[in-house]
């Protein structure tokens, strides 16, 4: 499924808890995440919170933004269980 937020499609890669169904997520993405390749989502406390991740063949990846650390991100620093979902920029071609 796609998702189009401010002008970039982005690919639902996972939606634990259905929650993208439940939100406007150009309310909560911010061009701040242009750049990521990837955009994390999961619900803490009441509360949306997001993160960036790179894939690992780009310039700007680091261990703590690699796209391949996104399940030890979710396991180890999101509540348990949480409801969460992950997005993949589309690159128009």
């Amino acid at each position: 499924m796609e998702k189009l937020i401010r002008d970039k499609k982005y690919e639902v890669i996972k939606d634990f808890g259905e929650t993208l169904s439940t939100i406007n997520l150009e309310d909560y993405v911010t061009d701040y995440y242009d750049n990521f390749d990837y955009i994390v989502g999961d619900w803490a406390y009441g509360k949306l919170r997001l993160k960036g991740f790179y894939n690992h063949k780009n310039k700007q990846v680091k261990a703590y933004n690699d796209y391949n650390n996104i399940d030890n991100y979710i396991n180890n620093t999101c509540a348990y269980g949480c409801k969460h979902f992950i997005l993949e920029k589309k690159i128009e071609k």
